[in-house]
């Protein structure tokens, strides 16, 4: 048996789509697509996840001279990325591919501006802070990594009779 599921696709064809796929699944909690797809799509998103809950807790508190308004010298601390968690953010940035913040239905462009205007890549943020810890507080109760997924089977589609599932983050 192939270790790659081939898709029908070029070998591009069939990275961007997993990648992009494995991305949405990321930003929105669940996707839905062919069997085959989210097979594949999991493979990957379970070992992006498995790389920051590793390295997520890596940071570096750093003192930094600043000089204000009225040229005081004061010390500001700052928390930077350690060199494992940086190493990380770069791999998951290389690999997926970079989504924005959407601006909600009744918020203003001055609040949405507010609210995206300190964060760069809003997936690497949303993998970080939400999911690492979520997932490696489970793997400390239940004493399991992975399994972050499910696929849930929901019959074929109509036309090419292709099985169809939702792919989820659990």
């Amino acid at each position: 048996m192939a270790s790659v599921r081939k898709l029908g696709k070029r070998t591009d064809q069939r990275l961007q789509l997993v990648y992009s796929q494995a991305a949405e699944l990321l930003w929105h909690g669940s996707i839905k697509t062919t069997v085959e797809r989210a097979k594949e799509v999991r493979r990957v998103a379970e070992k992006l996840l498995t790389l920051a809950i590793r390295t997520y807790e890596d940071t570096v508190e750093v003192t930094k001279e600043k000089t204000n308004l009225k040229d005081e010298k004061i010390k500001v601390k700052f928390t930077n990325d350690g060199a494992k968690k940086l190493a990380a953010r770069r791999r998951i940035m290389a690999a997926l591919p970079d989504l924005q913040e959407i601006q909600g239905e009744k918020e203003t462009k001055r609040a949405y501006k507010e609210r995206i205007s300190d964060i760069k890549h809003p997936l690497v943020e949303k993998i970080f802070r939400e999911y690492a810890p979520k997932y490696a507080e489970r793997e400390r109760e239940l004493g399991q990594g992975g399994g972050y997924t499910r696929i849930i089977r929901t019959g074929n589609r109509r036309g090419d009779d292709a099985s169809l599932a939702i792919l989820q983050l659990i």
